[in-house]
């Protein structure tokens, strides 16, 4: 079984803003990637790209071998899911509603008993059965954002997208929802892959199979998290002093951010005292101002 993904040369610029440069990344079935960088890195444009969400300026793009720009949009959407940074929450639905609109790629005239299993069955899967009749509008941002993770889940892709999913949740809901991501890509039985742009560096070593650093728009380091996540790493990436622990159990690292890294501040060679002022401003080729 060959990758689930194939990127080769994707670009993409606002103007003159070259945000992504020459990204070249694979993803078979079957694993978490993390994409971890700071703000401004590309990681919400490289998943937008990959969504068909804004076009690169060069990209070429494979899924399950099939060009993503011959798919149409119903083809696109029944291979992948995407889960935006932030949701909108004003408009009055039901949650059973919302998550039922992941169903959209394959309704035709009617709504299923099928659509409508796959709904519960996600619901249930995520704990959300309490939810499903509270309006969508009046739920917390949390509340909202796990909703739209069982909308993505409800769509049946194979690749999902993504972008802060955790960023709005509880600490043990953050565990709660990565645990049922980890679960869904990891069944053999049902070959998926998840493509997960993230901050929290301990969430990504602790779930991800692999773990892509993006900087200034560059794949700085791609690989597992005991080798993508090393002092010098972390240093380069995120300006950050770091320590890095390996549990005993199960080998998962944990990272302490110590301190900033401060860059050398520029200093002005102190004046001759014995110089005055007004004979320094009139030195060949410089001029200072009192």
């Amino acid at each position: 079984m060959g990758n689930l993904l194939e990127v080769q040369n994707l670009s993409f610029s606002y103007g003159d803003n070259h945000v992504l440069k020459e990204i070249e990344l694979s993803i078979p079935h079957n694993e978490l990637v993390s994409i971890l960088g700071i703000n401004g890195a590309g990681k919400s444009t490289l998943l937008k790209c990959l969504n068909r969400i804004i076009t690169p300026q060069t990209a070429e793009i494979k899924l399950k071998s099939m060009d993503l720009n011959e798919l149409d949009l119903v083809e696109i959407s029944k291979l992948i899911s995407y889960v935006p940074q932030s949701v909108r929450s004003s408009f009055s639905m039901d949650v059973f509603d919302v998550v039922l609109l992941g169903r959209r790629p394959y309704i035709n005239w009617r709504i299923g008993e099928n659509d409508r299993r796959v709904v519960s069955d996600t619901l249930r899967f995520l704990n959300l059965e309490d939810f499903a009749f509270r309006k969508f509008n009046q739920l917390s941002g949390g509340e909202r954002q796990r909703i739209i993770i069982a909308k993505a889940i409800a769509q049946e892709p194979q690749l999902f997208l993504l972008d802060e999913p955790t960023s709005d949740l509880d600490l043990k809901n953050q565990i709660q929802v990565m645990k049922k991501l980890k679960s869904l890509v990891s069944d053999k039985d049902s070959p998926k892959s998840a493509l997960i742009a993230i901050h929290d560096i301990n969430i990504a070593a602790r779930f991800s199979d692999r773990i892509i650093l993006l900087s200034g728009g560059e794949i700085v380091a791609n690989g597992a998290p005991s080798e993508v996540l090393t002092l010098e790493n972390i240093a380069k990436v995120f300006d950050v002093t770091s320590e890095i622990s390996q549990s005993s159990d199960d080998g998962t690292l944990r990272v302490f951010v110590k301190d900033e890294i401060k860059e050398p501040q520029n200093t002005i060679a102190a004046k001759p005292a014995s110089v005055p002022i007004e004979d320094i401003s009139n030195t060949e080729g410089e001029t200072y101002e009192q």
